[in-house]
């Protein structure tokens, strides 16, 4: 009974917080989420040349392939290596094939 009335109490605060949260965004849709903060890391990481097709999930020939053929992919160089930003290559895929 006592281990029941926790659990319970848990569902409540955490629904507690999710209801606050959303009603503390109601008149600003955009406003980011505690997922979406979670997420913002991604903005700044850098992935290596040689774990790129990890990211796009297919095999390391195809991943070069692909590099060759679209010089305009999103990359810079520091240090003789090259490193692809995470976000702006998430969006670049996206917009390629369109």
């Amino acid at each position: 009974m006592e281990w029941s009335m926790f659990f319970v109490s848990i569902g409540i605060a955490v629904a507690g917080y999710f209801i606050g949260d959303g009603l503390k965004n109601f008149k600003n849709p955009n406003a980011k989420s505690l997922f979406d903060s979670l997420n913002e890391d991604d903005e700044h990481q850098l992935i290596k040349e040689n774990d790129v097709h990890y990211f796009i999930g297919i095999s390391r020939e195809d991943t070069k392939s692909l590099i060759q053929e679209h010089s305009d992919i999103p990359h810079i160089i520091i240090g003789g290596k090259v490193y692809y930003p995470k976000d702006k290559l998430r969006k670049w895929l996206l917009n390629l094939g369109e």
